[in-house]
């Protein structure tokens, strides 16, 4: 009787054994990256040190002292993965005759703003976060 119980103990524990190994080695799933109409940055004047937070419409161009930034992308993942907020962007510099530059096309990452940053001698733009919405009408409804 006593042989019978452990024999039944020690099936159900190669089972837990067996399903354990399973999920050790099931690949891992991740999570899509959610893409988000609203991209939130913040940008430096260096010459009057005054910082300035704005939120931009993806697909909308934005005038910030000099640099046109026109987000063409944000993502961010869902509250239960690790946070890895970036967006894609495009920066022109414009001149005093009117005419644009490119200065930056890429991607930028609100966890490490140094690692993709614009490179600008009188200012610094980097990523803060992802929105859904903002209180900034969208470019449709300010003309």
């Amino acid at each position: 009787m006593r042989h019978r119980s452990i024999v039944t103990r020690m099936r159900a524990m190669l089972g837990q054994l067996a399903a354990l190994a399973l999920l050790a080695f099931a690949p891992q799933v991740q999570a899509q990256p959610i893409a988000n109409p609203v991209a939130t940055f913040a940008g430096l004047d260096k010459i009057t040190g005054r910082i300035t937070r704005f939120d931009v419409y993806i697909g909308e161009t934005v005038l910030f002292g000099a640099l046109e930034l026109t987000p063409r992308a944000c993502y961010n993942r869902a509250a239960t993965e690790t946070q890895r907020t970036s967006a894609f962007l495009e920066v022109d510099q414009r001149s005093l005759n009117g005419a644009s530059k490119r200065i930056f096309t890429g991607w930028m990452f609100a966890d490490s703003p140094a690692l993709h940053a614009i490179d600008h001698a009188i200012y610094d733009v980097w990523l803060i976060e992802c929105k859904t919405s903002t209180d900034v009408p969208p470019p449709e409804a300010r003309q």
